[in-house]
């Protein structure tokens, strides 16, 4: 897309967005915030937080505030990155089916609430953060920085290599946890980093051939969209049989983790094999795409119960 077309297409949003701003509603907000992705990560968030908890010998009950702190800030500077990522994309989100209903495109919300909006947002999750430890406080804003400058505003519409840099961002839910409660991050606090860097990739690349044509309508320069299914594949292949030994990295959590970590790993591998043959492409992506959810629920859902029982 010319440079030409994007700004007549910001100004079409914009001009939009003034008419319409006055119907807007909470809802709106809630919406750019991305629920669904804030719930995810909490998910991985108090895994770290119950895990440092457990390993400095304390319990998150006497550390309730802490604890609530953190999971509050982390909800909020998520959703204020998601709320930056939408004002920054509203030139473009019209484009894509999955995103031209958002209210920065509908003109519900118009682009000046919504920078507001998220960086409002942004700030008080970190002062959030800052109040359960300034380490939580620090690796939530480097998180953002990751997200919104260097994956949003940069590598996004520039290079391949978008998925790998939004993947920092996507990786330190578990570590402002652990930093909450341990500012000085056991090594078990970077494995779960890594298991979350190593993560995103097949789980992204799989959801980008499910929607290469509209990346493709958008200008964004996914791995599909530039390489096309076949290598994409490969590399989904790569990131998958990767994780499974730097899941074993924290195969101390017991018999019971390392088993599931070895059947959830190697389940996922072998389908994963299957796509090199696969006659539909898509049918696959969406398997690995709903496959990869379902892996990052269980194993950091049972992280925290192998070490309740």
């Amino acid at each position: 897309m010319s440079k030409l077309n994007a700004m007549s297409s910001a100004e079409t949003v914009t001009s939009v967005s003034e008419v319409s701003s006055s119907t807007f509603s909470w809802r709106d907000y809630v919406t750019i915030s991305k629920t669904g992705i804030v719930m995810s990560n909490l998910i991985t968030a108090f895994t770290g937080l119950y895990l440092a908890a457990y390993y400095t010998g304390t319990t998150l009950a006497a550390n309730a505030l802490t604890a609530f702190m953190a999971l509050v800030g982390s909800a909020l500077i998520i959703a204020g990155g998601c709320a930056l990522n939408n004002y920054i994309d509203r030139d473009i989100d019209h484009l894509m089916e999955r995103t031209k209903d958002r209210p920065t495109v509908t003109g519900k919300l118009t682009g000046k609430q919504t920078l507001t909006y998220g960086l409002a947002v942004s700030l008080a999750g970190t002062a959030f953060l800052a109040a359960a430890s300034l380490t939580a406080a620090l690796i939530g804003v480097i998180g953002l920085i990751f997200y919104v400058v260097l994956y949003t505003m940069w590598t996004k519409r520039t290079t391949t290599l978008n998925t790998i840099v939004g993947s920092f961002a996507g990786a330190v839910p578990p570590l402002i946890g652990w930093a909450a409660v341990d500012p000085g991050l056991h090594p078990y606090a970077w494995a779960l980093f890594l298991i979350m860097f190593i993560w995103q990739p097949p789980h992204f690349l799989a959801l980008a051939m499910r929607r290469v044509d509209e990346y493709r309508a958008a200008g964004i320069p996914m791995l599909p969209v530039k390489a096309g299914f076949a290598l994409t594949k490969r590399q989904i292949i790569w990131y998958v049989a990767a994780l499974i030994p730097v899941s074993l990295l924290v195969a101390d959590f017991g018999a019971v983790y390392t088993s599931a970590a070895l059947i959830l790993g190697g389940s996922w591998l072998i389908y994963g094999l299957t796509g090199l043959k696969a006659k539909d492409d898509m049918k696959w992506a969406t398997g690995m795409f709903i496959y990869s959810l379902y892996y990052m629920t269980v194993m950091f859902v049972l992280m925290v119960l192998v070490h309740m029982f």
